[in-house]
């Protein structure tokens, strides 16, 4: 009885499952070019026929894609790092609070603050949520090629 009571306050507390080394490595894995989300946005609007400038410097915060002629700037941006749903979701963060909340605002302030600036250059700003970018492929897909997205493979007699 006693050692199911300790369970219990113990399963109260939020204990990290992986260790610190181990979260750290998880972390400096996270890219910030070239995402999935980001490589299969490009290669749909290559394969459209659209061209693009990837990680444009002489635009301002280094859209992820350009089209400098027409003055257009697509972000991909993953929801977790730029808050989507931020107010709902800021609770959600168990460990080191105060500086992924800091963290997160400012990275909220900042898109902003780039959108208001390249709008103001007169840039027509698209930003696209990670997981949009992948859901929409997927239903692009499934229309295209629907045999891509079998539930169980199909089985051939021989």
């Amino acid at each position: 009885m006693k050692f199911l009571l300790l369970l219990l306050i113990l399963n109260c507390f939020t204990i990290e499952r992986i260790t610190p080394q181990q979260r750290s490595k998880n972390m400096r894995a996270i890219r910030s070019t070239n995402t999935k989300a980001e490589v299969l946005l490009a290669r749909s609007l290559w394969h459209l026929g659209y061209r693009y400038r990837k990680n444009n410097r002489t635009v301002f915060d280094k859209p992820d894609l350009t089209f400098k002629k027409h003055k257009i700037a697509i972000f991909v941006d993953s929801e977790f790092f730029h808050g989507k749903d931020w107010e709902n979701e800021k609770d959600r963060v168990k460990t080191n609070t105060e500086f992924w909340q800091k963290k997160i605002e400012r990275n909220i302030k900042r898109d902003i603050e780039v959108n208001n600036y390249l709008e103001s250059q007169i840039w027509k700003v698209l930003r696209f949520w990670s997981l949009e970018i992948k859901k929409i492929s997927r239903i692009v897909s499934l229309k295209y090629n629907p045999k891509l997205f079998r539930d169980k493979p199909k089985k051939y007699k021989r």
